[in-house]
């Protein structure tokens, strides 16, 4: 699929901006702090509905407004798709084909992003949340009711969290919310196992290509009260887990065991990344992750998603550009680059460059 043009109104440091773009390749130049991340930002907006960078909305409304609009024209399987984001500081919406929307879930599945960013190179060796974010923005493209099951189990654990802060916790309300993160935890792990199990197959691949059979990557899904297929059973293992540790919960004032806790193990030639390896390793192994998701999107929905490449080429050495780059033929692909040199033009397919400069795009 391809984005054709986007219009921007009050969106970061856009007051109005409108932009058509290449099918095939689209640099986005100029000098940090004029806007390159945030038309980046922009158009994977229209896929997740949320920002990669920050969690609270209000912060991507133009100072001194009170709303945004954000308006793409895309090409999906030869047919043409309107998406349109209007942001206040009361309410969201989504407009798809010029109907209206007001829940994620409906937005899961229209638009297909990737973004890599210089953070992104750090997922190996960060917390363990940076990688269920990434489990969870995968499934949210390729199962849209996985996303409606997670809302289902972080808002029981909110709830669980709440009685566990109160100075005499009720028991009866801890089982009633105990039950239902059994419930949808043991389905968000189900779909989380699978994932990981597809993505292992196609890392490895990719980590092999990259360093010439040199480095064996796998990845394996890390959950802390274990994983089975039988999703009965894996309730009845969430369920015991959290009756184990209510004593310390209620101590602690916090749900200590789930799968808010689960973690991807990366190893490369059996040692795990997470803790040991070289920058060098952490990085080529944070490539392969990502051109195995663009794969998977790819086997999944039959549909090549779009990359954003946020200022990621000037952290990686050029055998690492020439691999990330050479990868994407049939990607439309967008990178956003303070400094437009030789060398990374000779890499690049041929496409269209636009200068970003306080806001404005030309």
């Amino acid at each position: 699929m391809i984005i054709n043009a986007i219009e921007l109104t009050n969106f970061r440091n856009y007051a109005g901006a409108a932009v058509s773009f290449d099918p095939a390749a689209n640099i986005v130049t100029g000098r940090n702090g004029q806007g390159k991340t945030n038309l980046l930002e922009a158009i994977y907006l229209m896929s997740l509905g949320k920002s990669f960078r920050t969690l609270k909305d209000e912060e991507m409304i133009r100072f001194g407004e009170d709303f945004f609009r954000i308006a793409g024209s895309f090409t999906k399987g030869g047919e043409a798709l309107a998406v349109e984001i209007r942001e206040s500081r009361r309410e969201k919406k989504f407009i798809l084909d010029g109907a209206e929307h007001r829940r994620y879930a409906d937005l899961a599945g229209h638009v297909y992003t990737v973004i890599f960013s210089p953070e992104d190179l750090r997922i190996v060796k960060e917390n363990p949340d940076k990688r269920r974010k990434f489990m969870d923005r995968e499934l949210f493209f390729l199962k849209p009711l996985y996303y409606v099951e997670l809302v289902r189990y972080r808002k029981a654990l909110r709830n669980r969290n709440a009685v566990l802060r109160e100075p005499n916790p009720n028991e009866d309300l801890l089982s009633i919310y105990e039950e239902q993160l059994a419930e949808s935890g043991a389905r968000v792990m189900r779909e989380r196992a699978a994932f990981t199990e597809k993505l292992d197959a196609r890392a490895r691949e990719t980590q092999e290509n990259i360093t010439s059979g040199a480095e064996r990557l796998t990845v394996a899904y890390d959950a802390g009260v274990g994983f089975v297929a039988d999703e009965q059973e894996q309730a009845r293992l969430i369920r015991e887990a959290l009756a184990q540790s209510r004593e310390k919960d209620i101590r602690n004032r916090i749900t200590s065991t789930g799968p808010h806790k689960d973690d991807l193990k990366i190893c490369a030639n059996g040692i795990d990344l997470r803790k040991y390896g070289s920058q060098g390793q952490h990085r080529t192994a944070a490539l392969s992750l990502k051109l195995a998701e663009l794969s998977l999107i790819k086997e999944e929905t039959g549909e090549d998603a779009i990359l954003l490449l946020d200022d990621v080429l000037s952290e990686l050495d050029e055998d690492r550009q020439k691999q990330l780059i050479s990868s994407f033929e049939s990607n439309q692909l967008f990178i956003s680059t303070a400094e437009l040199t030789d060398n990374l033009l000779r890499h690049l397919p041929a496409g269209k460059t636009h200068c970003v400069s306080e806001g404005r795009i030309v």
